[in-house]
C-alpha cells in the first residue's frame, strides 16, 4: 500500500521499518519538530525522522495539525503534503500530536493507530508505564481504526503479552514495539476483510503522561507498589530519593516476601513484635553483604541498583562498599 506514516520515537520507528520491509510504499512521514536533547541541548531529530532521511522519504514536521491552531500555516502545509501524495492509509504510532478531524478523512482508508495496551484499558499517553505501575499481569498491542476520541476507535487486531516480574518500561517497550510492528503488517495484509470491533464501555482506564515530580519515592507506600513504580519509571524519570540530603536514584528494587518490618538493629531473623518498635518508612533496616533493605508503609523493599549524581548505575553491594554506615539511616 501507499502509506502516510505519523510517528516520533523509537517505538514508532520499529513499525516504520517493518512496513518498509514488508514492501509498503512510504509516501510521506510526519514527525514532531526536532527537540533539544543531551547535555549540550542541541536540536536532535526524532528516531522516525532519522530513519526516513536515511531512506530518502519526504518529511513534514508541523508543530500542530490544527488548521485554526497556533501554527495554521504549518498545518495547511501538512494538509497539502498529505493530499499531494495520494496515499491509501495513514499509520499513526506514538506521534505525539492530536489528529483533528480533517486528518482522519485525508486518506481513503482512514488512520490506523498502534496502541501499546489492551484497549479500553490504558487509553492515553503512557500505557506501558501505567500498566507496570499498576501491577498488571499482561499488556499487549491493539491496532485501532482512529476516530476523534482519545484512543476510542474500533479495534481491528489485538494481541496480549505477559508482563514479566522483572520488566521495566524499557524492556516492555522493546517487546511491544516488536509486537506492534508485526501486528500492523498483518493488519494491512488482511485488509479489508477485517472489521473494527467497538471497544467495550466497561474497563476504561486512562494512562496519564508521566511527570517528573512523580519520580520522588514516597516511602509510606507499600513495598510492592514501590517496586512496581521503580520498574515503571525506568528509564524516565527514574525513581528518586535522598541520602543525607543528597539525591539518590533507585533503578531496581524488589519487595521482600515478609511483611513485618523490624526496627533497625533488631536481632537477625526476628520479625517486628511488641518488643521491637516498627521502623519509620524510609529507614534502612539491613545493610550487609548484598542486602540493602528499607522500611516502607507496608513491608520492606530491597534496593538492588542505585545511582548517585554524576555516577553510573551500580549494585547495592557496590554502593554499600562506599557507604559503610547505612544501618538506621533514613532515606528521603
Amino acid at each position: 500500500m501507499r502509506i502516510v506514516f505519523a510517528g516520533t520515537p523509537a517505538f514508532a520507528q520499529s513499525a516504520l521499518a517493518a512496513l518498509h520491509a514488508a514492501g509498503h510504499e512510504i509516501a510521506l512521514v510526519l514527525t514532531q519538530p526536532d527537540r533539544p536533547a543531551g547535555r549540550g541541548m542541541k536540536l536532535q531529530a526524532s528516531a522516525v525522522k532519522q530513519y526516513a532521511l536515511e531512506n530518502g522519504w519526504p518529511v513534514c514536521q508541523p508543530h500542530s495539525l490544527r488548521l485554526d491552531g497556533t501554527s495554521p500555516e504549518e498545518a495547511h502545509q501538512a494538509q497539502a503534503a498529505i493530499a499531494a501524495v495520494q496515499a491509501q492509509v495513514m499509520v499513526v504510532v506514538a506521534y505525539g500530536l492530536l489528529l483533528p478531524a480533517w486528518t482522519l478523512q485525508s486518506v481513503p482508508m482512514g488512520c490506523l493507530n498502534i496502541h501499546a495496551s489492551l484497549l479500553p484499558r490504558w487509553r492515553g499517553a503512557a500505557p506501558i508505564q501505567r500498566a507496570i505501575e499498576a501491577g498488571d499481569a499482561e499488556s499487549g498491542v491493539c491496532i485501532m481504526q482512529m476516530d476523534e476520541g482519545l484512543d476510542t476507535g474500533g479495534v481491528l487486531m489485538r494481541q496480549a503479552l505477559p508482563i514479566a516480574a522483572n520488566d521495566t518500561t524499557a524492556t516492555l517497550h522493546d517487546k511491544l514495539a516488536a509486537l506492534g510492528a508485526d501486528l500492523v503488517v498483518h493488519t494491512l495484509a488482511q485488509w479489508p476483510q477485517l472489521t473494527a470491533m467497538p471497544q467495550p464501555a466497561q474497563g476504561v482506564t486512562y494512562a496519564a503522561k508521566i511527570l517528573k515530580d512523580e519520580a520522588l519515592i514516597d516511602w509510606q507506600l507499600s513495598a510492592q507498589h514501590l517496586s512496581q513504580r521503580i520498574r515503571a519509571f525506568d528509564p524516565f524519570p527514574g525513581a528518586l530519593t535522598s541520602l543525607q540530603s543528597k539525591p539518590l536514584k533507585v533503578w531496581s528494587a524488589q519487595a521482600l516476601p515478609h511483611t513485618p518490618v523490624p526496627s533497625p538493629g533488631a536481632p537477625t531473623g526476628l520479625s517486628a513484635t511488641t518488643t521491637h518498635t516498627p521502623a519509620l518508612p524510609g529507614t534502612v533496616l539491613q545493610a550487609s553483604g548484598d542486602v540493602l533493605s528499607v522500611a516502607t508503609g507496608q513491608g520492606a523493599l530491597q534496593l538492588l541498583q542505585l545511582q548517585l549524581p554524576g555516577g553510573k548505575r551500580i549494585s547495592a553491594a557496590e554502593f554499600m562498599h562506599s557507604h559503610p554506615h547505612l544501618l538506621g539511616a533514613v532515606l528521603g
